[in-house]
């Protein structure tokens, strides 16, 4: 392998590092809405905007799966214990509190660690703009549920 070889995979390896480590957010945050669906059995309103924002997760997470498979990586396909955790934090307080209360609020601290891991990322230097482009519409996208659900 030549130098401008092992600069490309290098390049390429940061890129895919960054897309895996929201897609891996990006699929708790659309576990997370779903969990939060179970719970929402008479709001029709709310049940109809978290299975809109699920639906959405999950376009940018085979967004964001593509790209890595384009940069000769492997996807991630599950989400992190972390978020598994904060969603079985989200069932327990449903039975503590109002079950539309619960949701709405750990899809807004959901939404808001989304949004600060990718502000974080987005400041790696190495970013090419295609991974930055895809960065940007999942912070958006991020930032738009965190505002839906306050």
């Amino acid at each position: 392998m030549n130098q401008t070889e092992m600069n490309q995979a290098e390049i390429n390896l940061t890129q895919i590092d960054a897309l895996n480590d929201v897609t891996q957010t990006l699929i708790d945050s659309y576990e997370g809405y779903k969990t939060c669906l179970e719970d929402m059995e008479e709001d029709y309103a709310l049940r109809s905007q978290f299975s809109s924002r699920a639906a959405s997760r999950s376009q940018l997470i085979s967004e964001f799966q593509t790209s890595v498979r384009e940069l000769g990586g492997e996807a991630v396909t599950k989400g992190s214990v972390s978020g598994a955790a904060h969603r079985g934090w989200t069932k327990l307080t449903a039975f503590f509190q109002d079950d539309e209360k619960a949701a709405s609020q750990a899809v807004s601290d959901g939404e808001r660690f989304l949004a600060e891991r990718i502000n974080e990322l987005m400041r790696d230097p190495n970013l090419t703009p295609e991974t930055l482009a895809l960065l940007r519409k999942a912070y958006a996208s991020a930032t738009k549920g965190d505002i839906q659900a306050d």
